[in-house]
C-alpha cells in the first residue's frame, strides 16, 4: 500500500503545481491587457494629424 500514497502524493503535487502555472497565466495574461490597452489609449497621431490605426497588420 506505500506505493498508493506515493500516488496520492504525487497527484497532490501536480495538481498544486498545474493550479500555481494556471494563476500564474492569468497574470501574465492581465498585464498583457492592461499594456495593450494603454498602448491603444496612448496612441500617437500620424503626421496628417489624426490617428493611425490601432492594429500593426
Amino acid at each position: 500500500m506505500p506505493w498508493l500514497m506515493i500516488l496520492v502524493l504525487l497527484l497532490a503535487l501536480l495538481l498544486f503545481g498545474l493550479g500555481f502555472a494556471l494563476k500564474l497565466l492569468w497574470i501574465v495574461a492581465a498585464i498583457v491587457l492592461v499594456l495593450w490597452l494603454v498602448g491603444f489609449l496612448a496612441r500617437s497621431t500620424g503626421s496628417s494629424g489624426r490617428r493611425g490605426r490601432w492594429y500593426r497588420w
